[in-house]
């Protein structure tokens, strides 16, 4: 069975968000972005484009890099996550299909899971929301003492 993950665009974006708030009087690019993920700067500039379109941040072209345009303890891990669209909306989790309508188990388990899923995906954001870049940084903070 594979795997379902959350895309990893979620935690790149979030690393980008705070070396920005941590390096403000650095001048981020692609390439600085890149070589602390250890990735191509395509990626970065591909997850840049939507941190953009979010109103998070602003990308200069060229050597002028990228700057934060919202407080990011106003940006909460909820708002990074909806602008990554790191999991489309409601799938989260896939449930599979086709099953035997004759057997108990196969007939009803597609709406029983929905329900829990659909608790599981809110109380899921609930904790992202309660979560900011700020609170990110901090911890990152601490850790580098």
């Amino acid at each position: 069975m594979s795997e379902v993950k959350i895309s990893t665009r979620f935690s790149v974006a979030i690393h980008i968000l705070s070396m920005l708030a941590i390096g403000k009087n650095t001048i981020c690019t692609s390439e600085l972005f890149a070589s602390s993920v250890n990735t191509n700067p395509v990626v970065i500039r591909r997850i840049t484009g939507m941190l953009k379109k979010a109103g998070f941040i602003n990308v200069n072209l060229g050597y002028a890099g990228t700057t934060l345009l919202k407080p990011v303890d106003q940006i909460t891990l909820l708002d990074v996550y909806r602008a990554v669209d790191a999991v489309k909306e409601g799938r989260l989790f896939q449930i599979h299909e086709d099953t035997a309508l004759s057997c108990i188990v196969g007939a009803n388990i597609q709406n029983v899971l929905a329900i829990i899923f659909k608790k599981i995906e809110i109380s899921m954001e609930d904790v992202l929301a309660s979560f900011t870049i700020q609170d990110v940084v901090d911890d990152l903070l601490k850790k580098a003492q």
